[in-house]
């Protein structure tokens, strides 16, 4: 049986470009990076970016990493695509949140999602 998740491996093209995005665009904390693999800490949550070793011109299909923003959903869509994410649509809304789909700069499908506001 599962306890949890130790870690999410992530495929990367181009590891000093996918380290900037992550540390840089998003705000989380490199704690190791080598050319093959690195590591992001995501609040307790380790996201490994690992080096591919052919490149498929982006992830096609696969994990989606959810990110809790810090403010709002709003807020994080102008800081993110001035950064150079790459916005995936627009910010909905469901009876199980809201979400915000988007790119890493290696073509991975990312999200900011808040719960309901319970209203």
């Amino acid at each position: 049986m599962a306890k949890g998740v130790a870690a999410v491996w992530v495929p990367v093209e181009d590891m000093d470009r996918a380290v900037k995005f992550y540390r840089d665009t998003l705000g989380l904390e490199l704690t190791m990076q080598d050319p093959d693999w690195s590591e992001i800490d995501a609040g307790g949550l380790t996201i490994g970016l690992n080096a591919r070793e052919s490149t498929s011109g982006g992830a096609d299909g696969g994990a989606v990493i959810s990110f809790q923003p810090d403010g709002s959903i709003e807020d994080e869509l102008e800081r993110v695509s001035s950064r150079g994410a790459s916005i995936e649509g627009e910010i909905s809304d469901h009876p199980w949140g809201r979400i915000l789909p988007f790119k890493d700069t290696e073509g991975n499908d990312l999200q900011f999602y808040t719960p309901p506001s319970g209203d």
